[in-house]
């Protein structure tokens, strides 16, 4: 599964034009207790990092997304990922940015009796995120966002999840 990923990655990236990217870095609280997930318990800040390309104009009919890739690095040594995807930004002043990816993360593979860990039943698992952004220039944008990851108990019947909420700052290159 981790090879689709890469071939994913180098597909979405070859089809949007350069001259359309922008990275992004936030912070993110790891592990956060909604509801959804039935985790909750691991700890520490997520540190993330990506890169966003432009609209894919092959996929002008389900509204022309832009392609992402990024990591997440957790401060405590706890779940970290790397994700790739499409997003599509929905507004211009004010936005709402909806997302679907992939994830491969380094959490146990087999359930960790203190329930210190996460074991998510799959190492590849499905990035699903919601954005509420700010573009505060030509170049700069500010978004809040919800990363969440999990695989819908397709891969097995393990799937706690997790969700991650935080902050991040996007530069658009010209």
């Amino acid at each position: 599964m981790t090879k689709w990923l890469v071939v994913f990655l180098v597909a979405t990236a070859s089809a949007a034009p350069a001259e359309a990217s922008e990275l992004f870095g936030g912070l993110y609280s790891h592990d956060v207790k909604t509801g959804i997930t039935r985790s909750g318990f691991e700890r520490g800040v997520d540190f993330q990092l990506g890169w966003r390309g432009g609209r894919i104009d092959a996929l002008r009919g389900v509204g022309a997304p832009s392609p992402h890739a990024f990591v997440s690095v957790n401060s405590e040594g706890e779940t970290s990922f790397a994700a790739a995807g499409i997003s599509w930004k929905v507004g211009r002043a004010v936005y709402v940015r909806p997302g679907v990816g992939l994830a491969v993360h380094n959490g146990p593979d087999r359930p960790d009796p203190g329930e210190r860990r996460i074991d998510f039943g799959s190492r590849v698992l499905f990035e699903l995120e919601l954005g509420l952004g700010v573009q505060l220039n030509e170049q700069i944008s500010a978004e809040a966002s919800i990363v969440h990851l999990s695989h819908a108990k397709l891969f097995s019947p393990q799937n706690p999840g997790i969700d991650n909420i935080g902050v991040r700052l996007n530069y658009r290159f010209r």
